[in-house]
């Protein structure tokens, strides 16, 4: 089938899909105003749609300039489709799909660097986004800064033409934007870290003070005053697309979708509102800004990506293969929601946010049936998750003098997996060889390489890791 096929999505086929599936704008009508680096599924099934509907409400021809950071693949599949996909909304009482247009032009990182550089330079760009994964940002375990020691890092320090670390491509966009004229922007990113405004712009910084660059110093002081890093958090459970999936999509739509994704009814966006410069009217959309977003930050680390982490570890060591899978046994919703009343003890008292609630509406989103969410793709890339969601609160509530059995009971699911089976993590070899020698000093070893020296010299957190580890996979007591 060619690209300009009928049969697939694109511009030109769009007058094939009913009526009710087509976006609310004109796609023709926008234009690249946001740079999106990590044009992944989630940032197509959350912030794309929230820009969709700010436009349709408000207007501004806010278009979007996706960029795939490794894989060609997004870009294999959007490109012929002019940017096009479609999202479907698995409700428990059937799918609903409709094409989203606000995906303009579609790059890869590398390959398109001329074009990347030149759109970061760009006044019309006012906002850039960021979904990358946690592994993304290539941080320091140790100092939390940048890891000036990755070769990824290190070439580009070196003055690849085209960088091809997020820092690296933030810092080369931002000096070509001040040397064309310092217009401000807003980097911002979408991923699931404390602080991720900070953490981000630690980082940028951290690159530029490590390069040659004659104008380094007047580049940061330019950032002090320009550029801006909010936070945000985001929420959106948005499984691997199938491709029973792509056939649903294609039935609904009656063409070929290549780039289809999914995702759960819930949506949440929260954001910090400290912009440089001019936004789509998000809060029209759902958006809710605020001054400070590290409460919602850490309810949404430590409960449901925290809880969500557990229940892939454990769900692996039991054969379940989706999130639903785990609740529908004797133990998921238990266990979830004995987590969840553990780890909300390190959360403070937040004005507006109910936690039994929200809890409640976890395990709802969890048992949903027509999600698939796969604990394989949840349980992905581990020791860059882990850290946050159950180290931080670990540390808070053992230096309160509180008890930790359930996240205790997640360290040693996850640590049985490294010992038990290949992990799709970027430090799986190091964490398989923290099972050399004695297996009774592993979990000591695999907290020391998540950077937790002080968790690995707490005896009694180490002993009851061990004392899970011993009887073999089993659901908590």
């Amino acid at each position: 089938m060619t690209a300009d096929s009928p049969r697939r999505l694109s511009l030109a086929a769009l007058p094939r899909v009913p009526a009710e599936s087509r976006p609310p704008v004109d796609p023709r009508e926008l234009r690249p105003r946001i740079v999106h680096l990590g044009i992944g599924a989630f940032h197509r099934a959350h912030q794309a749609l929230y820009t969709e509907a700010a436009e349709a409400a408000h207007g501004g021809g806010w278009g979007i300039a996706g960029v795939t950071q490794r894989s060609r693949s997004v870009v294999d599949a959007l490109r012929p489709q002019d940017g096009l996909y479609s999202f479907t909304e698995r409700r428990p009482d059937g799918p609903a799909t409709r094409v989203v247009g606000t995906v303009t032009e579609v790059l890869h990182a590398t390959d398109d660097g001329t074009r990347l550089g030149a759109l970061l330079a760009s006044a019309e760009i006012t906002v850039v986004t960021l979904t990358v994964t946690e592994k993304g940002y290539r941080r320091d375990a140790a100092t939390g800064g940048l890891a000036l020691h990755d070769p990824l890092i290190r070439d580009d320090l070196a003055g690849r033409p085209a960088p091809a670390s997020v820092a690296g491509q933030l810092a080369a966009g931002l000096r070509a934007r001040l040397r064309a004229g310092g217009a401000p922007v807003s980097l911002v990113s979408c991923d699931n870290m404390a602080d991720n405004g900070a953490v981000l712009r630690r980082l940028v910084r951290d690159f530029i003070a490590a390069t040659p660059w004659d104008d380094r110093d007047r580049l940061l002081d330019w950032i002090t005053g320009s550029v801006a890093f909010p936070a945000t958090v985001v929420d959106r459970i948005v499984p691997a697309t199938t491709d029973a999936d792509r056939r649903t999509a294609a039935r609904a739509l009656t063409v070929d979708d290549a780039g289809a994704v999914t995702g759960e009814p819930f949506t949440q966006w929260v954001l910090q509102d400290i912009f440089a410069a001019d936004r789509p009217h998000w809060e029209t959309a759902g958006v809710r800004f605020v001054p400070d977003v590290s409460p919602y930050q850490l309810a949404k680390l430590r409960l449901l990506n925290g809880s969500h982490s557990l229940i892939a570890y454990l769900g692996l060591g039991h054969g379940c293969e989706t999130v639903a899978d785990v609740l529908a046994t004797p133990w998921g919703e238990e266990t979830v929601r004995a987590y969840c009343a553990e780890a909300a003890q390190s959360l403070p008292p937040t004005e507006g946010l109910d936690l039994p609630a929200y809890i409640d509406s976890l395990v709802d989103r969890f048992a949903n049936p027509a999600m698939h969410h796969r604990i394989q793709q949840i349980a992905m890339d581990g020791s860059q998750k882990i850290p946050e969601r159950w180290l931080a609160p670990l540390r808070e509530l053992r230096a309160a003098g509180r008890d930790t059995p359930l996240l205790a009971t997640a360290l040693a699911a996850w640590a049985r997996l490294t010992r038990d089976r290949p992990l799709d993590d970027p430090r799986a070899e190091e964490l398989r060889r923290a099972w050399d020698g004695p297996h009774t000093e592993a979990p000591r070893r695999l907290l020391r390489l998540l950077g937790a020296e002080d968790l690995a010299d707490d005896t009694a957190l180490v002993a009851s890791v061990r004392a899970e580890l011993d009887p073999g996979a089993r659901p908590p007591r």
